[in-house]
Formats: structure tokens, C-alpha cells, sequence
């Protein structure tokens, strides 16, 4: 079996070695360059690719109908997407002599579309996972082709869930392995009335709004805590990334669960929300540091 396989990303990497793993050739990678204004915490499908002496190319969004031609010579039996971050025009999957197929970190078809696991956690959800789908030209709407699930705790991070996120796309990956390699796809119908499609998520959507509940915005400082760019708030006259909190006590006596925003009682860091109860603030720091 012969793959043609957009990739980046920790999953890129972790799926692109699976394929490799099970004897896959893959003909060629179209990744992304990195961006020097993204902190970038995660591993690299570039250098797999050189480590591995796989050809490789770095394309713009606006140029991959250019590459209609050359991913028609290779004629792949397949076309994998693994958090690449452009729209993958519809004649490029066309190209897929089997299945031309994406792999998404949700339980589709909820969280569809950009940050999976950033609004999930912000959503308060306990579990999340990894979707193998078909791809169509509307994103994340395809047929389901393997799915595995994995346990958001209540204080785990994006980073966390993600690195979990990342190995459920091994496990979905490696379930259904054996059915492509005969050319055989399994299939389930992904329910998109079951779902909701979301947006991309900036830095300025890290703002904690105070009036919300405890839960909210404990939920918010998992769901964007760092590497990420960080929730945040002004304190006097200072903005701060605050990257780490806690819905559990003490709470001391003193804090006034009438006024809402940061409060210091002892040299202790809290929030108090709009439901009349408060986070502690475990970590926090200047946003310009």
C-alpha cells in the first residue's frame, strides 16, 4: 500500500510512524513550516521525515491545488490527514485510489472543526478522544472509520489530555490497520445533528471574565494554560497569565464572596467568581515575562 500523508504535530508524528510501523510506503509528506511566532512545543514531522528519508514539502494553503498533478503521477491507494492545518481541497482526495482520510481529536461528531481538546475541557467534558474519519470536503463530516476514548480529569490541562489524545490516535491507528491494508474500510455513520462544529480560538479568548462561575473559570485556565497561550487577567494596573488554579480550599474567612475578581488573604492568590465561590490561584505571572 502506497500513502500520501499531510502531517503535523505530535499526532502527525505518532500516526506517520504507525503507518511506517505496518509497512506502509509512504511517497510523500506535506507538512507545514513553522511558525517563528508559535511557541513550539511539540514534536517535529520535518524531522521524522529526514530521519527517515521521506520526501517532504512545505506548501501554503494557497498552493496546494498545485500539487494536483504530482499526487495524481503517485496515484496513492491512500491520503492521510493528521492534524494538518489547511482545508485539503477536494481534487486532492480524489487522488486517493481507496480512501482519503483524517484524523480529528474529538469523539466526532462532537467538537468538530479547530482546538478539539481546548473546548472540550473548556466545555467541563470528562472524556474526550481520537476519530478516524472519511474526508469530504466539509470538515470533520465524513463517515466514521475507527474511534478511541480517553478520560479528561478535572484539573488536566490541554497538554495533558492532548499527549492522551495523541496516543488514542496510535490505538485508533493500529484497530484498524489490518482492514486497510486489504483495502477494506470500516465505516459508521457520523452523526452530524449529534454534534457541534467549532471555531479557532485566539489569545485574546483567554480573558477570564470573573462573573462566570468557579467552575467556568477553572475550566477556562485548564483549557488554555501553557504552552498555550494562557487565560488571563488585570491586576492592579498589571496584565497576568494566570496558569494553574484549584476548586478546593481552604478557603480562609476573610475572602469576601460578594466581590468578585482577585483577592489576596495572607499572601494567598484567589479568585472569587460569580457564583459566590472562588479558585485559588496556584500559579500566576506577568503576561510579558
Amino acid at each position: 500500500m502506497h500513502a500520501v500523508v499531510f502531517a503535523y504535530h505530535d499526532v502527525g508524528v505518532h500516526c506517520l510512524k504507525a503507518l511506517l510501523h505496518a509497512g506502509i510506503q509512504i511517497d510523500l509528506v506535506i507538512t507545514h513550516q513553522d511558525d517563528p511566532n508559535e511557541n513550539i512545543w511539540f514534536k517535529s514531522v520535518t524531522k521524522l521525515c529526514e530521519d527517515q528519508r521521506i520526501t517532504y514539502i512545505t506548501p501554503n494553503s494557497n498552493q496546494l491545488m498545485d500539487l494536483v498533478p504530482r499526487i495524481q503521477k503517485l496515484a496513492p491507494d491512500y491520503l492521510f490527514s493528521f492534524y494538518y492545518r489547511h482545508m485539503i481541497p477536494a481534487e486532492l482526495l480524489a487522488c486517493a485510489k481507496v480512501a482519503a482520510l483524517n484524523m480529528h481529536g474529538s469523539l466526532l461528531p462532537k467538537y468538530r472543526g479547530r482546538a478539539p481538546v481546548n473546548w472540550a475541557i473548556l466545555h467541563g467534558e470528562t472524556q474526550t478522544g481520537a476519530t478516524l474519519h472519511i474526508m469530504e470536503t466539509k470538515p470533520d463530516a465524513g463517515d466514521i472509520v475507527g474511534q478511541s476514548t480517553v478520560s479528561i480529569g478535572a484539573n488536566e490541562t490541554a497538554t495533558d489530555v492532548f499527549d492522551k489524545v495523541s496516543q488514542a490516535a496510535i490505538s485508533v491507528i493500529n484497530q484498524v490497520l489490518p482492514e486497510l491494508l486489504k483495502g477494506h474500510i470500516p465505516r459508521k455513520l457520523n452523526n452530524l445533528t449529534q454534534g457541534s462544529y467549532f471555531g479557532g480560538r485566539k489569545p485574546a479568548d483567554g480573558q477570564i471574565l470573573w462573573h462566570q462561575t468557579a467552575q467556568q473559570v477553572h475550566n477556562l485556565v485548564r483549557a488554555v494554560a501553557p504552552p498555550y497561550p494562557g487565560a488571563f487577567t488585570d491586576w492592579q494596573g498589571e496584565r497576568r497569565i494566570v496558569a494553574r488554579t484549584s476548586l478546593e480550599g481552604p478557603f480562609p474567612r476573610e475572602l469576601d464572596l460578594q466581590v468578585s475578581g482577585i483577592q489576596v488573604v495572607d499572601n494567598q492568590v484567589f479568585g472569587v467568581c460569580g457564583d459566590q465561590k472562588a479558585v485559588v490561584i496556584l500559579d500566576w505571572f506577568p503576561a510579558d515575562s
